[in-house]
């Protein structure tokens, strides 16, 4: 019916290849066919979802000052225009 894939692959060699891109195209086509699926899936975003993942867009000429914010352990910045 069903054949199960077995890769020979370690399993560092593995998530290697899931976090690695240069090394997971230096593979071959035989061993690319054999790694297991990424367990977080495929995760497509059209373009209105990166635009919002993004964050604020400035545009260009902003001066943007970025310093830690010691008091409150986070991140401020200023935005001149």
């Amino acid at each position: 019916m069903f054949e199960k894939k077995v890769s020979t692959m370690s399993t560092p060699d593995v998530i290697r290849s899931w976090k690695d891109e240069e090394y997971r195209l230096s593979l071959s086509h035989e061993q690319r066919a054999m790694l297991p699926a990424h367990p977080a899936g495929v995760i497509e975003l059209v373009d209105e979802e990166l635009d919002a993942a993004g964050g604020t867009i400035v545009p260009l000429g902003t001066f943007i000052f970025c310093n830690t914010v010691f008091s409150g352990g986070g991140l401020g910045c200023l935005f001149l225009a």
